[in-house]
């Protein structure tokens, strides 16, 4: 199993998920991140503010500070290697890095959101079918 390693800008407390203001997009990463762990996956997250140290201790991480600044973060190792940067990866990429399997309906899905399992049903026969020549005709 992999390791995963989040490297976050400055955020106002560990998660990001405080204050009046909270980023949506942190409340899903830190259920994904939750997700993750209780499949048994290896995930951490470092912030720039309360853990300057594991920025500085990591070469690959002080190497990317150093040409991208903290501007480019967040940054995502797995095993060492950077996977991501500049934005926080979804449940599937975490899934896929940590090893575990997705084949459940609701892998992809962040915590409490039940996927419906839609599919493309279109008829061949239908007024919004591709035609011969490649394009889409719709009544």
């Amino acid at each position: 199993m992999s390791t995963i390693e989040i490297f976050e800008p400055a955020l106002c407390c560990n998660t990001g998920v405080c204050g009046d203001d909270v980023d949506q997009g942190l409340v899903t990463f830190s259920a994904d991140m939750d997700w993750v762990r209780s499949q048994g996956g290896d995930i951490a997250r470092f912030n720039l503010a309360s853990e300057p140290l594991a920025f500085a201790e990591r070469e690959p991480v002080k190497a990317f500070l150093q040409v991208s600044g903290s501007e480019g973060l967040p940054l995502v190792l797995v095993d060492g290697v950077t996977a991501q940067t500049g934005r926080y990866p979804d449940r599937t990429q975490l899934a896929k890095w940590a090893g575990i399997g997705t084949d459940t309906p609701d892998a992809g899905a962040p915590a409490g959101i039940t996927m419906l399992g839609l599919t493309d049903t279109t008829d061949a026969g239908s007024c919004c079918s591709p035609t011969d020549t490649g394009s889409t005709s719709c009544c």
